[in-house]
């Protein structure tokens, strides 16, 4: 039973971050949102501050498992790189609450050693994935360059989406990603076998 309480609450508090738009939240309000007493959320993770650790574990252990999954499938470096995109907007991390988590998450880290550190992780993972391919296919160089470019679009598109300064969907955001490293990947000489 403590396994399901547990990702009740890291769900809850997804939702309640979301529905928020920051780490404003108290644990009284993730308890109500998981159907359980702020006693019991506290039993189980201590306070606010694990559980929103743990929220963003969840996150990238889900991004991680839905990356490698999609990696397997892909045969080339450029389908891997498509993989990786689409991946990225994913609809469950393209989720409007999903999306207020990560920017709650990334203000948070501004203050928060431990935050900064999984947010880290995360860029860090995306950049390999995209950079582990381009250099499949690319002088490292220029794979540097443009993994750089695919990762801050990445990232950009979520923060106009969570802004919603340019409403952007699923599809549209892995056209343009598409669109950019294509665009690259045909005026970038390729690397010499």
């Amino acid at each position: 039973m403590e396994p399901v309480r547990r990702k009740a609450l890291v769900d809850a508090a997804l939702r309640v971050i979301g529905d928020h738009g920051s780490l404003a939240v108290t644990m009284s309000d993730i308890a109500r949102q998981a159907g359980v007493s702020p006693a019991l959320a506290h039993h189980y993770f201590g306070s606010k501050e694990q559980l929103l650790i743990e929220t963003i574990r969840s996150l990238l252990r889900q991004l991680r498992s839905d990356t490698v999954a999609a990696l397997k499938a892909a045969r080339t470096p450029r389908a891997r790189l498509s993989a990786v995109i689409r991946v990225s907007f994913h609809a469950d991390q393209f989720a409007p609450e999903t999306i207020a988590a990560w920017l709650a998450f990334y203000a948070e880290a501004q203050r928060s050693e431990e935050t900064r550190r999984f947010l880290v992780i995360y860029a860090r993972r995306l950049r390999s994935n995209l950079l582990a391919n381009l250099k499949a296919l690319l002088p490292a160089d220029a794979a540097e360059r443009i993994a750089e470019g695919a990762a801050a679009m990445i990232d950009g598109l979520y923060i106009r989406q969570s802004l919603k300064s340019a409403p952007i969907g699923i599809e549209a955001s892995i056209a343009l990603t598409e669109d950019y490293l294509n665009a690259l990947l045909s005026t970038t000489s390729p690397k010499d076998k």
